[in-house]
């Protein structure tokens, strides 16, 4: 190569906003497809409703992730892989585990019940990245988000077909158990494990894992986060129910959720300005592979 040629780092995303497209494309197609299956009755639309109830909000928050990435050398079928993983690994796992640390729910097992969906969603990283270079806070924060949001379309979709049998097949049971867990998704499962796969990858090596005091840190924090998602809205729904009836146990539900969300997203933000900080402009030619 010529002595005088000038390497060119990646370029930096551009912000393209086609996030929202993602959102509102779902958003139209979900409720035309709910007004047919109203209108025909026909039940085949079902499992289609709940599809697209379930995977539009968490489809369009990897979007908008993924789109604001920092050269970043991720490309988007990787980050498919991330979600699809995510949710399969995530879900078959959690499956498997609960029944055997979790035998009864009440405000102790929430904890295990985090420390166990936790693991399971970062599953579906460490099978993308254990022959890609994962030394980069920037890549660990984006395919985190994607696996905890394939984990949480998957979960929400499980959900509704619970909801369903349980309420003897309504259908406004299930599409408000739909639209709240959509809407709720950000909040929750992405940004805890971008979070724990942020970490992960900025204290790793190009081609070696490495699980310190920082990454097992940060696993607690985000499981003990999942934890009181579960358990801090009942404590406060109880104590509001006893004053304000009905109202107060959907207020308590509201306040608990939104307390930990933000916090969530605080402490995600934080971790994105620091990738942002720490991303390495990498050649094109640069490896990105593990023997």
């Amino acid at each position: 190569m010529d002595s005088t040629t000038e390497v060119q780092p990646p370029v930096p995303a551009v912000r393209r906003n086609d996030w929202l497209k993602v959102l509102t494309t779902a958003a139209v197609f979900y409720v035309l497809l709910l007004m047919a299956l109203l209108l025909t009755k026909n039940s085949n639309l079902f499992p289609t409703l709940v599809m697209v109830g379930s995977f539009m909000v968490p489809v369009a928050y990897v979007a908008f992730i993924y789109e604001r990435r920092h050269l970043s050398r991720l490309t988007m079928p990787t980050v498919s892989l991330a979600f699809l993983y995510g949710g399969l690994l995530g879900i078959l796992a959690a499956s498997l585990l609960s029944p055997i640390f979790t035998s009864e729910l009440s405000l102790g097992s929430t904890l295990r019940v985090g420390l166990i969906e936790e693991f399971a969603k970062i599953l579906g990283v460490l099978v993308i990245a254990r022959h890609k270079r994962h030394d980069s806070e920037m890549d660990g924060l984006i395919l985190g988000a994607a696996s905890g949001m394939g984990f949480a379309a998957m979960e929400s979709s499980g959900y509704a077909f619970t909801a369903l049998l349980a309420s003897h097949g309504s259908i406004s049971v299930t599409v408000e158990v739909t639209l709240l867990r959509g809407l709720l998704s950000p909040l929750g499962h992405g940004t805890w494990t971008a979070i724990l796969a942020s970490v992960l990858f900025r204290e790793s090596k190009k081609c070696d894992f490495r699980i310190n005091l920082q990454v097992i840190s940060t696993y607690l924090l985000v499981s003990i986060l999942h934890a009181m998602w579960n358990g801090l809205p009942l404590i406060i729904s109880y104590i509001l129910g006893q004053e304000l009836g009905l109202l107060g146990q959907g207020l308590g539900l509201l306040i608990a959720w939104g307390v930990i969300g933000v916090v969530g997203l605080f402490i995600l933000w934080i971790r994105w300005r620091e990738a942002v900080r720490l991303q390495m402009v990498l050649p094109p030619e640069a490896e990105d592979t593990c023997a």
